[in-house]
C-alpha cells in the first residue's frame, strides 16, 4: 500500500515540536492567511494513492469561490484526503477491488469506508476511474461482511492475525476488530444504494452480494435478542470502561420489544443502554433501501418483503420506545433505550447520531420531531454539548468530557436550514485546526492545539463535503472572511 511519507513525517515532526509549536503554527496560518500564501498540504502527485479527474475538476471550481483564503486551503487540503492518503486500489483478475484505510490506523471500518468515498459518489458518471474505485469499495465490503457480520474493521491481508487478538473471542484472521454495530452493516447498503442510483450498473448485485445481504437481515433478526439470547460476546482486557459491554460482553439487560441491539456505538464505544436509536433508524432505512432494490434490480418480492417487515417492526418499536418525553423540549428521540422504560438524552458526534438524521436523509430538516430533538442538542440539557472558549460543538464520551469533535460541528452545519448557524459552524472550524490545515478527531474546548488524531480521513473529506454543499446551496457564505 503506498504511504504519503512525507505527509506523516511532517505530521511527526509537528506533534514532537508540542503544543507550543501547534500554536505558533496556528499564528503563522493566520498571517499567511493575511498575505495570501498557503502551501498545499497535499503529497506530490507522484505520491497520491489515487486521483480522480472529477475530484480534481470539483476542487479547481470550488476553491476560487471561496473568499477566506484559510478557509479555502483547507478546502483544498481535506477534500481530496481519502484518495491522495487512503486508497489501496486493484484488479485482481480484472474485478475492482478497494481497500480503504480510515488513516492512522492501518485497517478499513465498514463505516468510515463509505463514509469516506461518498462525497465523491455525484462525480461517478464523470469519471470511470473513480467509478471502479467504489465499485471496487462495494465488493471489498461484501467480502468483509461474509467473513464475519460482527466485525467492524478488517484487513486486507485475509490472513493476517488481528491487532486485538487477546480479545475474547478472539477475532479470525483478517478481522482487525469484533465490535458489533449496526451502523457497520447499514453503511455499505447506503453505498450500494447510491451507486446503483448514480450509475445504473446492477453488475454489483451478483450472488456474493445477495448472500451478504441476507446475511445482515439475518443478523439484525437475531441481535433483536427476542428469546434473550445472542451468539453475539465481546471481552477486552482494558482500563477503558467503554470499551466493552458488561455482563461478559453481551451488554445490559433489555425487554426484547423489536429493537435492534448494538453493543457498541459508531464511536466503537459500548453502549449504555443496547438500543442504540440513531443506529436503529439507520437499520429502518437501510432495510427499505434493500428491499426496493430486491424488488426492482432483482424481482425476489419474497426477501424484499422480509426487508420491509423488519423495517416496519423496528419502526414501530422506535416510535413507541424512543420518542419519549422531555422535561424541557417535549417528544424527541432518546439516544439509547432498554424497552424497560429507561432512556439516556444526549448524542455522540459520531454518525449515526440524532444530529446526522437529516443528513441521512432518515428525516427532513424541517421535520417537527427532528426539529424539537436538535433543539435539545444544541441546548445545555446536552451533556455532551461542549460550550469552550475556542468553539461550541457536539463531544463523544469516546474522547471525555472536554473534547469537541470538529465532526459534530460539520454535521450541524450540514444539517441546518440556517444561514448564521452554518456561518457559525463555517468560523468555528477555522479557529480550531490548530494550524494544520486538516481536520481531527477532537480538540480541547478551550485550547484547539490539544487534539486526537493527525490524520483522521473521514473528518477531512466530511468538512470538503460541507464546502461544497455550500457552494452549491449558499455560495453567498464563502464570499465572505470568516
Amino acid at each position: 500500500m503506498k504511504i504519503t511519507l512525507n505527509r506523516r513525517q511532517a505530521l511527526a515532526s509537528l506533534a514532537a515540536t508540542g503544543a507550543a509549536a501547534v500554536t505558533v503554527n496556528q499564528a503563522s496560518a493566520v498571517l499567511a492567511a493575511q498575505s495570501g500564501q498557503f502551501a498545499s498540504k497535499r503529497p506530490p502527485v507522484g505520491e497520491r494513492c489515487f486521483t480522480s479527474d472529477a475530484v480534481e475538476q470539483a476542487i479547481e471550481t470550488v476553491r476560487p469561490k471561496i473568499a477566506d483564503a484559510e478557509l479555502a486551503w483547507m478546502f483544498e487540503n481535506c477534500y481530496p484526503n481519502t484518495l491522495d492518503t487512503t486508497v489501496d486500489y486493484s484488479e485482481p483478475g480484472g474485478t475492482p477491488d478497494s481497500f480503504i484505510i480510515t488513516g492512522d490506523i492501518d485497517a478499513m471500518w465498514l463505516r468510515d469506508s463509505t463514509a469516506q468515498v461518498w462525497p465523491y459518489i455525484p462525480y461517478l458518471n464523470d469519471d470511470e476511474k473513480l467509478r471502479k474505485l467504489v465499485e471496487g469499495l462495494v465488493r471489498r465490503q461484501v467480502k468483509c461482511i461474509l467473513l464475519d457480520p460482527y466485525a467492524n474493521a478488517f484487513y486486507k491481508d485475509s490472513s493476517r492475525p488481528s491487532h486485538w487478538a487477546s480479545d475474547r473471542p478472539s477475532p479470525i484472521a483478517g478481522v482487525h476488530e469484533r465490535k458489533w454495530e449496526i451502523d457497520s452493516l447499514c453503511y455499505p447498503i447506503r453505498l450500494v444504494n447510491a451507486y446503483l442510483e448514480r450509475t445504473g450498473d446492477e453488475g454489483v448485485l451478483d450472488a456474493q452480494w445477495q448472500e451478504a445481504m441476507k446475511t445482515v437481515v439475518k443478523t439484525f433478526r437475531t441481535e433483536q435478542r427476542k428469546d434473550g439470547t445472542t451468539p453475539y460476546r465481546f471481552a477486552r482486557s482494558t482500563d477503558r470502561m467503554l470499551d466493552a459491554p458488561p455482563f461478559d460482553g453481551t451488554s445490559r439487560p433489555i425487554e426484547p420489544v423489536g429493537l435492534i441491539v448494538s453493543a457498541f456505538r459508531p464511536s466503537d464505544d459500548s453502549t449504555l443502554y443496547p438500543f442504540l436509536i440513531p443506529s436503529n433508524l439507520f437499520a429502518v432505512q437501510s432495510l427499505r433501501q434493500l428491499a426496493e432494490i430486491f424488488t426492482k434490480r432483482l424481482d425476489d418480492a419474497a426477501f424484499a418483503a422480509e426487508c420491509t417487515a423488519l423495517a416496519d417492526e423496528v419502526d414501530a418499536a422506535i416510535n413507541k420506545y424512543a420518542v419519549v418525553e422531555h422535561l424541557d423540549f417535549g417528544k424527541i428521540y432518546a439516544y439509547e433505550v432498554d424497552g424497560f422504560g429507561n432512556a439516556a438524552f444526549w448524542d455522540d458526534a459520531n454518525v449515526p447520531s440524532l444530529m446526522s438524521l437529516a443528513y441521512l436523509g432518515v428525516h427532513q430538516p424541517t421535520d417537527p420531531l427532528y426539529q424539537r430533538t436538535r433543539k435539545f442538542l444544541v441546548s445545555d440539557n446536552n451533556p455532551y454539548f461542549l460550550r469552550g472558549k475556542a468553539a461550541s460543538g457536539q463531544a463523544s464520551p469516546h474522547t471525555g468530557k472536554e473534547r469537541i469533535w470538529p465532526m459534530g460541528i460539520i454535521l450541524r452545519a450540514l444539517s441546518s436550514t440556517d444561514d448564521a448557524e452554518i456561518a457559525e459552524c463555517l468560523a468555528a472550524l477555522k479557529r480550531t485546526h490548530a494550524g494544520t490545515g486538516f481536520m481531527h478527531e477532537a480538540f480541547n474546548k478551550d485550547d484547539p492545539s490539544d487534539y486526537t488524531r493527525d490524520w483522521f480521513a473521514w473528518a477531512n473529506t466530511l468538512f470538503g463535503e460541507l464546502i461544497v454543499k455550500v457552494h452549491d446551496e449558499r455560495p453567498k457564505l464563502l464570499a465572505r472572511a470568516y
